[in-house]
């Protein structure tokens, strides 16, 4: 695959950040922002102590949290935000065992024309149901999600929910695997990305990115694993999966030659290496020729075991 990159559509995500632990406090470590410069500047200007504002309360919960409305809530950063044009955002903390290593905040706005879905499942009662989602313009499809239960190794969330591993599915309005298919079809939802989120409590969540051709949440998915029982004593990652908006493979090589990349060794093994999601913008080079990449890593324990990449 080269690395020149699509022509530009607008995406269902907006900005994403990186907030790290900072003795008693969450600070700034990385974010993509696009032309949202004042925004940024608010971010940059901003720390979140435990339990305050959408990062510090991820933090204090220890759980994914979705904020479908931003005035009258606990968001600090209101008059930004809807300076912006942003109007709900997700956080996902990131934990390896009770530590927590950051939490990885996305932000999105309401339109008539973006469609996709960010959405937290939990495990109840030997089923996987909707805790909350974000939906955009597919209001049809967040009903049908709400009223949608998935028992272990059905569907996407079911799927990773029984694996514990990250999951892509294709074709999502045709898909026989995808239960919501018909309704997905009729949002124009077209690929999913779903994958754990490990906790301390040990309770059982699942986030699932639904993408959309017209608004894309990436223009390119990809899942490495970093268990040592696929990548042996040699370390590193291996590309195992890719989703990608032009055609053909994600690398060049043959089955005897895998995809590789090991701790430091560009944005993938920076986040690798470091245990931590890294957020990359404005770096072609670094990026498959995207504006932006998020690797997001995954831990099984201390231990981490896969790295999520997205491209927009």
């Amino acid at each position: 695959m080269d690395a020149v990159a699509d022509q530009a559509v607008d995406t269902f995500i907006q900005v994403t950040e990186v907030w790290v632990p900072d003795r008693d406090r969450l600070v700034l470590e990385s974010g993509a922002y696009g032309d949202l410069g004042a925004f940024a500047e608010a971010s940059r200007a901003t720390s979140f102590a435990k339990g305050e504002g959408l990062p510090g309360k991820a933090w204090v919960e220890a759980r994914p949290v979705v904020l479908k409305g931003f005035d009258g809530s606990y968001f600090k950063r209101t008059e930004a935000a809807a300076e912006a044009g942003l109007t709900a955002a997700v956080a996902v903390p990131v934990f390896a065992g009770p530590d927590l290593k950051a939490v990885l905040v996305v932000l999105c706005g309401d339109d008539e024309a973006r469609t996709g879905a960010i959405e937290v499942w939990a495990a109840k009662d030997d089923l996987m149901m909707l805790d909350d989602g974000y939906y955009g313009a597919a209001k049809q499809f967040e009903w049908v999600s709400q009223h949608t239960h998935f028992p272990r190794g059905q569907g996407l969330p079911g799927g990773v929910w029984s694996s514990a591993t990250p999951m892509l599915m294709r074709d999502l309005g045709s898909g026989y695997r995808f239960i919501r298919a018909e309704s997905a079809g009729r949002a124009g939802l077209t690929t999913g990305l779903g994958l754990p989120v490990p906790v301390p409590s040990g309770q059982d969540y699942v986030l699932t990115l639904l993408s959309a051709r017209g608004t894309p949440i990436a223009r390119r998915f990809e899942i490495w694993d970093a268990r040592p029982a696929k990548v042996g004593k040699s370390g590193g990652a291996e590309l195992i999966d890719g989703i990608c908006a032009r055609e053909g493979r994600l690398w060049t090589g043959t089955e005897e030659t895998p995809r590789r990349t090991q701790p430091w060794q560009g944005v993938v093994g920076q986040a690798l290496g470091r245990g931590l999601p890294v957020v990359e913008q404005g770096s072609p080079s670094r990026t498959a020729g995207y504006d932006t990449m998020v690797a997001l890593p995954i831990h099984d324990g201390a231990a981490l075991s896969h790295i999520i990449a997205w491209y927009c």
